[in-house]
C-alpha cells in the first residue's frame, strides 16, 4: 500500500531556485512544477503554489523536507492544510475509492497523476477557506449597512479590503492551470479517464465553480461599497463648495455694508 500525501506549507515556492539547489532525479519540470523520482515507489512533486506532495515517505522524511525548502517559500504557514490518499498496486485493474485507488502497476504517469489531484484538491480547500473569511467579512458589513443605514467601512480599512479580494482573485487567476488536465492525458486514453475519475472524485470542478460564487458575491458588495464612498466623498465635496460660496458670499454682502 502506498500513501500520497499532498500539504499547503505557504503561498508560494520559488521552484526555479530551489531547483537549483536540490539534486536528484527530475522527471518533470516547467516554471510552475517539479516531479522528482527519489527512489523506487518514492515520489516528490513540488507546485510553485506553495503545496508539496509526497509519495512513499515517512512522516519524519516530510518534516524534515519541508525544513530544508522552507528558505524557498514566501509567507510560510504555521497551520497547513493537507490530505492523504491511499493507492493499492498489483489489483489488475483501476478502481476508485473513499480515500483510496487499486491500480494495476505503479506506473510514473499514473502516479504522478494520482498526486497532482489530490495537490488540487488542497489547493482548493486553501481557495475556498480564503473566500470564506472574505465572505464572512462582506456579510458583516452589509448586517451593518442593514441595522445602522451606513457603512463604517471607509478610507484605508476600505483599501485593505479590496486589496485582501483582488489579491486571492490574482492568486486563483495565476493558478488555474492546474484545473486544466495534463498533456500526457490527451494521447492517452487510460490516463484521461483516469484524470476525469479523480476529478470526479475530489468534485474539482464543483467545489472550484462554488468559490467562484463566492468571489462574484465579495465582488458584488466591494462594487457597492465603493459607489456607497464615491456618493459620500461627492455630498462632502459639494458641501464643502456650497459653504465656501456661501462664506464668499457673505464677505461680499459685508464688504458692501461697511
Amino acid at each position: 500500500m502506498l500513501k500520497v500525501e499532498a500539504i499547503q506549507i505557504a503561498d508560494s515556492i520559488d521552484i526555479k531556485l530551489f531547483k537549483t539547489s536540490f539534486a536528484a532525479n527530475v522527471h518533470r519540470a516547467d516554471s510552475d512544477e517539479l516531479f522528482y523520482s527519489i527512489a523506487a515507489e518514492k515520489y516528490l512533486y513540488v507546485f510553485k503554489y506553495g503545496i508539496l506532495c509526497f509519495l512513499g515517505y515517512s512522516k519524519e522524511e516530510v518534516s524534515a523536507f519541508i525544513q530544508s525548502i522552507s528558505p524557498f517559500c514566501k509567507n510560510l504557514f504555521e497551520e497547513r492544510l493537507s490530505d492523504e490518499f491511499d493507492i493499492e498496486t498489483q489489483t489488475g485493474r483501476i478502481k476508485l475509492g473513499y480515500n483510496k485507488i487499486e491500480i494495476a502497476e505503479p506506473d510514473i504517469e499514473i502516479l504522478r497523476l494520482i498526486m497532482l489531484n489530490v495537490s488540487q484538491s488542497v489547493a482548493l480547500d486553501h481557495f475556498s477557506l480564503q473566500t470564506n473569511k472574505l465572505l464572512t467579512e462582506t456579510n458583516s458589513h452589509t448586517q451593518e449597512l442593514e441595522r445602522k443605514g451606513r457603512l463604517e467601512l471607509r478610507g484605508v480599512n476600505l483599501k485593505k479590503y479590496i486589496g485582501r479580494t483582488l489579491n486571492l482573485k490574482n492568486r486563483i487567476a495565476e493558478n488555474l492551470y492546474i484545473f486544466d488536465s495534463p498533456e500526457e492525458t490527451w494521447e492517452d486514453e487510460e490516463l484521461n479517464l483516469l484524470d476525469l475519475d479523480l476529478k470526479k472524485t475530489f468534485d474539482l470542478q464543483a467545489r472550484f465553480r462554488t468559490i467562484q460564487d463566492g468571489l462574484q458575491i465579495v465582488k458584488e458588495n466591494l462594487e457597492l461599497f465603493k459607489d456607497m464612498l464615491q456618493y459620500r466623498n461627492t455630498v462632502v465635496f459639494e458641501t464643502i463648495v456650497i459653504i465656501l460660496i456661501l462664506v464668499e458670499v457673505i464677505n461680499l454682502f459685508v464688504e458692501k455694508l461697511f
